[in-house]
């Protein structure tokens, strides 16, 4: 099984935060020489310790409606149903969770005429689901793409944040993708690191044209480049999901202040019996227990808070997993 050492999970980190910088950005961003940091990343690269990819923003595109399932399975029969749902194109993310639900799964539907079928025909006649409960997206604060693990300083997070394109600012609350767009977007999903020449062969246009393109992709924040990878790897063995009812005037604030946090790696409102969900990575269950106590506790608008563990993930950003390792994009 790959292991991670000190210095691997700082690298990981600096690629997480800089997904397609280069070996000697990377390098110069930590301290370490270029020949390591391409040693040790290329290693965790080869093995599927490590997945470079790219996630679409479907609700800002208006493409499709992202919502959360708990899943409620016949005795014996997670395993079937997870691998059933992971194989399905529309889901995003299938966990196995403790609590009321057996499973956890992020589903996006492709259009508001399929919601209705997938949610009422589909997914009930998947065999060993015995029931579901859903809470559609309304508003996500944070992204597991803009999540990094706290191994970098403020200093080394700023140098690599430079040297890519910023999002700009406003960010427009709709975009709507060319055809050429969803070209790019497919490539950078299957292979977020492919080079700009490699690129341009696919889409049969020139490589400043190719550069352009994603560019203007990432200035317009429709897609998130994401460097995968399990956070036990990390070194962060508890994964949590919280649900928390949180009063409505209250929903910016408290999603502003989770998101901020370093443990946080996905904040969004959702609708439903809980008003929002927050994905909490910890080194152990004494870490989690004091961000309850110490950074959702004061939350006053927080009025409920449903804690699920994360036990095993067989899907994360339409990739794949075969325990620690990250298997192919669907």
């Amino acid at each position: 099984m790959t292991t991670f050492d000190d210095l691997d999970r700082r690298l990981v980190a600096a690629l997480q935060v800089g997904p397609r910088a280069t070996w000697g950005e990377i390098g110069g961003a930590v301290g370490e020489h270029e020949r390591t940091v391409a040693r040790r990343l290329q290693r965790l690269l080869a093995t599927g310790a490590v997945r470079v990819t790219a996630i679409l923003d479907e609700l800002r595109c208006g493409l499709g409606t992202p919502m959360h399932l708990h899943v409620q399975v016949n005795p014996c029969t997670a395993e079937q149903v997870a691998e059933s749902l992971s194989a399905r194109p529309d889901t995003r993310s299938v966990y196995a969770v403790t609590g009321s639900a057996d499973l956890g799964c992020e589903l996006v539907a492709p259009s508001r005429e399929l919601l209705h079928e997938i949610l009422t025909t589909q997914i009930p006649a998947t065999p060993g689901i015995a029931q579901t409960r859903t809470q559609v997206v309304l508003h996500t604060f944070q992204t597991v793409a803009e999540w990094h693990a706290p191994y970098l300083t403020e200093e080394e997070v700023a140098r690599l944040k430079a040297s890519a394109p910023a999002p700009a600012a406003p960010l427009p609350e709709r975009v709507e993708l060319t055809a050429s767009d969803k070209e790019v977007v497919a490539l950078l999903a299957a292979d977020g690191r492919i080079g700009f020449t490699a690129l341009a062969q696919k889409l049969d246009v020139s490589v400043p044209t190719a550069r352009r393109r994603v560019a203007a992709l990432l200035e317009r924040a429709v897609v998130h480049l994401r460097a995968e990878v399990e956070p036990a790897l990390l070194g962060l063995e508890v994964e949590a999901q919280l649900w928390l009812s949180v009063r409505a005037h209250g929903l910016d604030t408290v999603g502003q202040t989770l998101a901020g946090h370093p443990s946080v790696r996905y904040c969004a409102a959702t609708s439903g019996t809980h008003t929002m969900i927050v994905q909490v990575v910890a080194a152990h269950e004494a870490e989690l227990y004091r961000f309850l106590t110490t950074v959702v506790g004061p939350l006053d608008d927080v009025t409920d808070v449903n804690v699920t563990l994360i036990t095993r993930a067989y899907k994360r950003g339409h990739l794949r997993k075969s325990g620690l390792l990250t298997l192919e994009y669907r």
